[in-house]
């Protein structure tokens, strides 16, 4: 779990108490998102990486380390399936 990903353009995150909701400007779909996969997207949004989101994760619930990286890997496999994201894209001379 190595590559980063960002949303892509036209894809708004919105918190809906501690879950969360993200719409596809471009076909009008919402999906909803669960606190924990709220944790995960809104740290994607800030820029962290994999393995930074893991951490977030077992920071938030500690009881998750046992599955952390497989979740937070199902969730980016899932996002991506819904062409929700795309690879993270930086400028010339600025490091990952």
């Amino acid at each position: 779990m190595s590559d980063t990903v960002q949303l892509r353009p036209g894809i708004t995150l919105t918190a809906v108490g501690e879950d969360a909701v993200l719409l596809d400007e471009r076909t009008g779909h919402y999906h909803q998102l669960n606190a924990t996969a709220h944790l995960i997207v809104q740290a994607l949004v800030d820029g962290a990486a994999p393995a930074e989101l893991v951490r977030r994760l077992t920071t938030a619930h500690p009881d998750a380390a046992p599955t952390a990286e497989a979740d937070v890997t199902a969730l980016l496999e899932q996002l991506h399936a819904a062409g929700l994201t795309r690879p993270l894209t930086r400028r010339a001379g600025t490091t990952p």
